[in-house]
């Protein structure tokens, strides 16, 4: 698309955030490029005592609460949530899909703004996400596009198709990619605030007796640049500790700023107008000590991995100090293994888990570390195993346990699971007579703990970890092609070089294969 396109669409966006109240203090929103499309840069007119950088009313967010009070959508949403069909986020991504289809939405300035199209894997080709296959991202795209297409025929076509006739258009149609888009809009961009009470919950005279509060609910529809609009600011009641309400939405503007790994700026929500000047608003501060023109402001997604990257913004970063390797044993496997319900029973007694994340820092001297593991260290669960029962402090601790990388809740996790038939009655006569000698109390999750390692040791959870480890480097292998097919598709890469897209798509699933193997 042609750069004077974008320019057509910025111009209309920032009339359109100008007039419902957003104010560009230090910086210009600019176009990209097509790969990361419109950016946050600092202006040339930045001084280093211009620490606020953007603000925008808390009015313009797209949260629950706007879509439960749009007039059209509202009260079909209304109906789903009250019956608990749906939830928040579904309620945004389905306000997003109609208004995307609408001729005369409000938000189409906004919207106009947003990429039609994603490098997350949910758009992958169905070559592309092969080059997946073998992964957890794999799995977990699978089950997302077949939760997303269920999704999508049981409740956002039929729904959106009516609202529409409603809304006078006959003519457009919905598909799932307008669904998709919505979704990966969703994930891509939203934030969690943290909301004043009095915002979610603005309460009227007679609630207080006091004056009624001078911040109204959030409208139900932006104001277009050919409407007016009066924007009043005025005392806002301060914000306590005990008044913040965390709620999920998108914030036009904010929302441009892209990620990196040395940040120069971080968004704080402002309910009374002491830093932004504005109650009710978020504001983008700038944490440098002074911004460099024409400089792109870039602010921290969080410490996330190259697959939660890729899975959920649709790219990744090279040398990622974030990334981290996930072992896990699939939940839908317990239903077949001997004694599910009662190895069930015990996991939840013991508040096992059976997925753990490990950092790559911490994996720089593979799964025995030289030293003491922080993971392991922080995570133990009072493994003080001195008691006065009869069956305690028989089994030995081994030398390895404050060394091994994996958490003691995993362990724990993986012990319960690889028990043998003996080793579950041993553990229910040790959790009977310690029920009896104190009157039917129930054991505590350490004491349940303490009774699985009495009763079975690591033998069988090390076994477990071992197979573990190894189906997953033989997934990995299966599907990795041969030498000669990766050097083709490498070469393939090189020829596609000048195409930016496809260079970016290419590199994704590259970094990440690397990466994850």
């Amino acid at each position: 698309m042609a750069i004077s396109e974008e320019e057509a669409k910025l111009e209309r966006f920032l009339d359109w955030l100008q007039v419902n109240g957003g104010e560009l203090r230090g910086c210009n929103i600019k176009y990209s490029d097509s790969l990361k499309g419109f950016g946050i840069f600092a202006s040339t007119s930045t001084q280093a005592s211009d620490e606020v950088l953007l603000v925008v009313p808390l009015d313009l967010a797209i949260t629950p609460m706007r879509v439960l009070q749009d007039p059209l959508l509202g009260p079909e949403c209304q109906k789903m949530f009250e019956q608990g069909q749906v939830d928040d986020r579904f309620l945004m991504i389905l306000f997003l899909t109609l208004e995307r289809l609408r001729i005369n939405s409000s938000w189409k300035p906004y919207l106009d703004m947003l990429p039609t199209r994603f490098g997350n894997p949910l758009w992958f080709s169905d070559d592309d996400i092969l080059e997946l296959k073998g992964t957890n991202l794999y799995h977990a795209t699978e089950l997302q596009k077949k939760k997303l297409l269920s999704l999508y025929h049981d409740k956002v076509e039929v729904l959106v198709t009516k609202l529409l006739i409603l809304d006078g258009d006959s003519e457009s149609k919905v598909s799932f990619e307008h669904f998709l888009w919505a979704n990966s809009v969703f994930w891509s961009r939203a934030l969690n605030i943290p909301l004043p009470h009095s915002f979610v919950f603005p309460q009227s005279q007679d609630d207080t007796g006091e004056c009624t509060s001078t911040s109204e609910s959030p409208e139900t529809a932006p104001v277009n640049s050919n409407e007016e609009k009066e924007i009043q600011a005025q005392p806002a009641p301060s914000v306590g500790s005990g008044d913040t309400i965390w709620v999920e939405g998108l914030v036009p503007g904010i929302d441009f700023c892209n990620h990196d790994l040395k940040p120069v700026a971080t968004w704080e929500v402002d309910g009374i107008g002491s830093v932004s000047r504005v109650p009710f608003s978020m504001y983008l501060l700038s944490v440098a000590q002074r911004p460099i023109p024409k400089k792109e402001i870039s602010i921290s997604y969080g410490n996330k991995g190259n697959e939660e990257l890729l899975y959920l913004y649709g790219f990744v970063i090279d040398n990622n100090p974030d990334d981290y390797l996930m072992v896990h044993y699939p939940v839908e496997a317990i239903p077949s293994i001997p004694f599910s319900d009662s190895k069930g029973q015990l996991l939840e007694a013991q508040n096992a888990q059976l997925r753990c994340l490990l950092p790559k820092s911490v994996l720089n001297h593979g799964f025995f570390p030289r030293t003491t593991s922080v993971i392991r260290e922080s995570d133990e669960k009072e493994t003080v195993r001195s008691c006065n029962f009869s069956w305690s402090g028989k089994r030995k601790m081994p030398t390895y346990m404050n060394k091994l990388v994996f958490p003691e809740d995993f362990m724990t996790g993986l012990r319960t699971i690889a028990m043998q038939e003996e080793e579950i009655y041993k553990v229910s006569a040790m959790l009977e007579e310690l029920v009896e000698s104190r009157q039917g109390e129930q054991p505590s999750e350490t004491e349940v703990r303490m009774a699985v390692w009495e009763a079975c040791g690591d033998s069988g959870a090390l076994q477990l970890l071992v197979d573990l480890l190894n189906s997953k480097m033989m997934k990995l292998e299966e599907n990795s092609g041969t030498e000669e097919q990766d050097a083709r598709l490498l070469e393939e890469a090189c020829v596609l070089e000048s195409h930016e897209e496809s260079r970016y798509n290419v590199k994704n699933l590259w970094t990440c294969r690397l990466d994850i193997d």
